[in-house]
């Protein structure tokens, strides 16, 4: 492996099952940049360590849920084969390498990072209360994505100052200690309702916590109950009424899994989105007609899904298998850019055949 390879690594914390919201901001890309051939590897990880910042309490959750993504990453379509699926805390590694880039970064650089601010705020952190492990995210964030050479990070908008600052990170090491890692690059979607797709509820954006989303693992019926709650415009109290598509989370959510082949199947009066808008916002258009809609599309998405992952869950010791192998495969590439982390900082003592010599001549 060199600098030079194009590397992805991307993952998500194993607090909950995924949701659509994880499908259309990162785990679709991820299937697709997979199957491209565009990339030399690709890393996608459980970060359970990093969990456990803000459920030291709760391993229990962590525990559960590892083989919970696990089945989410395999049902979407991410292929073992094709992508190295590992688990954070398995790679002694990623904490050793977060401990050295822990003297690169000063409190007040952490503090002024707004994606830690939201986090905090929306854990009701505050003051003392904030888990040091916690309010470091984005140090240990660095060491996930420099330990394996990563070159390209998709993710959502929101994690953009966690890249940059992984990218400071990454200047002032090799800076310091000479070129030895690599600076990524961040990948958003292509499709701007993808960012940052809102609840249901049309608060914030979709979140466990929350309690507003639209599980990978949902059934039928439960996805059916969820869009027809969802939040439209507020304002839209009958047919006849003019309505608004800007915040209007169904059409927020059409905007990220609508195609122009889905009309023609399931709403054959419309030729394509910006007709059922322009509809909607002149009135005659009910928000039930849209949500049926929406949820005709939610379905036909997830109905694979759901069945790829009820073959799987026939065999969880295979599953687990895999996350253990990809694991080895991943701690084996850590290992070697850990090696060369220590000969840059001057820590390898041990394996530097000339350390012993230069330090018997200086004591002579």
């Amino acid at each position: 492996m060199t600098p030079r390879e194009k590397i992805i690594l991307t993952g998500d914390r194993p607090t909950g099952p995924l949701h659509i919201g994880h499908y259309v901001g990162s785990l679709r890309r991820r299937v697709e940049l997979q199957d491209s051939g565009a990339y030399d590897r690709i890393f996608v990880f459980e970060a359970d360590a990093q969990a456990l910042t803000d459920n030291a309490d709760n391993p229990e959750r962590v525990r559960q849920n590892v083989i919970e993504v696990a089945l989410d990453y395999l049902s979407v379509g991410l292929d073992p084969q094709k992508s190295t699926l590992f688990v954070q805390s398995q790679i002694p590694e990623l904490a050793e390498l977060t401990f050295y880039f822990m003297n690169m970064v000063s409190v007040a650089r952490l503090q002024r990072n707004p994606t830690v601010k939201t986090e905090i705020q929306m854990r009701g952190f505050s003051g003392e209360s904030i888990p040091v492990g916690f309010f470091t995210y984005p140090i240990s964030q660095a060491a996930d994505i420099t330990l394996f050479r990563a070159t390209t990070v998709p993710v959502g908008e929101d994690q953009e100052p966690m890249l940059e600052q992984c990218r400071e990170i990454v200047r002032r090491f090799n800076n310091i200690y000479g070129e030895t890692l690599v600076e990524p690059d961040i990948l958003l979607p292509d499709n701007a309702a993808c960012m940052r797709l809102p609840g249901t509820d049309g608060k914030a954006k979709m979140s466990k916590s929350l309690g507003n989303c639209i599980y990978l693992k949902d059934t039928a019926d439960e996805v059916e109950r969820k869009v027809k709650s969802m939040f439209t415009d507020p304002d839209h109290l009958r047919v006849s009424d003019p309505g608004r598509v800007e915040g209007n989370t169904v059409f927020t959510y059409l905007d990220a899994f609508c195609r122009p082949e889905h009309f023609g199947r399931y709403l054959p009066e419309y030729p394509d989105l910006d007709e059922l808008k322009a509809h909607y916002r002149r009135g005659g258009l009910g928000d039930m007609k849209v949500k049926r809609f929406l949820a005709a599309i939610l379905q036909e998405t997830l109905e694979p899904i759901r069945q790829r992952r009820a073959e799987l869950q026939k065999d969880i010791p295979a599953v687990l298998d895999t996350l253990r192998r990809g694991t080895e495969a991943a701690r084996e590439v850590g290992a070697r850019t850990m090696d060369d982390v220590r000969r840059a900082m001057h820590l390898d003592y041990f394996t530097d055949a000339s350390f012993a010599a230069e330090q018997a001549a200086r004591f002579a």
